[in-house]
């Protein structure tokens, strides 16, 4: 049997191939940092979403060792069963304070959370409100539920409005929403959809995943910097981006969402408890970012100054000041031969090409890090010029 479906697997690979879409990946031989070992050599890595660099940090990586000694590897259970210990729930509190909500309970991974939402909180009698250009745990969670699916245009609060008016019969509505939409940086607008929200009686959920730790004030994320913490109801997010980077997420949400979670969320309930090396040191990170305003500050400029000076040198950037910044370039192709000069000329960057993103809207993904020297960036501007110079010739 496997013969002819073999031979169907390989005609499928051979067409990702020939469109330009297949996805190597690439070996790294050094911890995550602003430089990197791949195959032969160091290069500047601008593709992590290692936003303040605390992924290799020396009071983490102390934290991490120091836990395996007092908590030890894994738990080999499931949090109801002998899977809890003091510092999950630790972490579980320390987020609810920074996030300004009321419990968290943790995941394997955000897209676990995402998965475990909405199936947990909505039945047929309920409806669901999603962006147009949310992640994809968020998609696949929703088709788990058995909501009533409805969809808006990114962004686009006239349409939202109008998917609100259409599901006035529901019992429940969730509007959900990506905090900054990963493919774009493009940072959604909490504050007016908080609003409509209210007018209709829906509920707020956000994936926050690509903003905690350094977007807002105090690096809340996207609803403190809108001015709703006391307004979402349900905040995503993960442990694997900017708060340190190895894995995990979480749910931070109003109390009895979480303490329903904990009773029916099936990976929460079917899954292993997160590591306690990460628990603790995330806890770390979180003691960080008390004072990471400087982090933060040296993250805006990096990014300003990549933007300005890729922008004067004629590409193609989708506006913002978020440290997502993509380079559009249209052909997938295209996309995937930029980022193999870019790395021969020691920049490692990712060509993004459909389904990741939509057809004929391939680009190289930058992304800026609190890590990177502001001789990194110029460094990094001066070989995409470079690059565009031997993709053209």
């Amino acid at each position: 049997m496997y013969a002819s479906v073999r031979d169907d697997l390989r005609t499928a690979l051979d067409e990702i191939r020939a469109a330009g879409l297949y996805k190597p990946e690439r070996v790294i031989g050094t911890p995550q940092s602003a430089s990197v070992s791949v195959g032969s050599g160091d290069v500047l890595n601008f593709c992590a979403n290692n936003y303040l660099g605390l992924a290799d940090h020396p009071e983490v990586v102390a934290a991490a060792k120091e836990a395996l000694d007092r908590w030890g590897y894994g738990m080999a259970s499931v949090r109801f069963i002998c899977g809890t210990q003091d510092v999950h729930k630790e972490l579980e509190a320390r987020l609810s304070a920074f996030l300004g909500q009321e419990d968290t309970i943790l995941y394997s991974s955000c897209f676990d959370a995402n998965g475990g939402v909405f199936e947990t909180l909505l039945g047929p009698e309920d409806a669901v409100i999603s962006d147009a250009l949310n992640h994809a745990s968020i998609i696949d969670g929703i088709r788990l539920s058995k909501a009533r699916r409805h969809r808006y245009a990114n962004r686009d609060l006239a349409d939202l409005e109008q998917q609100l008016k259409d599901t006035q019969d529901a019992r429940r509505r969730l509007v959900v929403t990506d905090g900054v939409f990963s493919m774009d940086g493009y940072v959604a607008p909490l504050a007016e959809i908080c609003d409509l929200a209210d007018r209709y009686d829906a509920m707020v959920m956000v994936d926050d995943s690509h903003a905690v730790g350094f977007v807002g004030p105090g690096g809340r994320g996207t609803p403190e910097l809108a001015g709703v913490m006391d307004r979402v109801d349900i905040i995503t997010g993960t442990l694997g981006k900017a708060l340190g980077g190895a894995s995990g997420g979480y749910v931070a949400a109003r109390a009895e969402i979480v303490e329903l979670l904990r009773q029916r969320s099936r990976p929460y309930l079917f899954s292993n408890s997160l590591a306690p090396v990460i628990a603790a040191a995330s806890l770390k990170v979180l003691d960080l970012l008390e004072s990471a305003g400087e982090l933060r500050e040296r993250l805006n400029a990096n990014t300003k100054l990549f933007r300005t000076k890729m922008t004067e040198a004629g590409f193609e950037i989708l506006p913002g000041d978020h440290p997502i910044a993509p380079v559009m370039i249209g052909d997938a192709a295209e996309a995937g031969r930029m980022a193999e000069l870019l790395l021969e000329r020691g920049v490692y960057v990712i060509g993004f090409s459909y389904p990741v993103v939509p057809m004929g809207q391939a680009r190289i993904r930058v992304q800026l890090s609190a890590a990177h020297s502001t001789k990194d960036v110029e460094r990094a501007v001066a070989a995409f010029i470079d690059a565009r110079t031997a993709l053209k010739g």
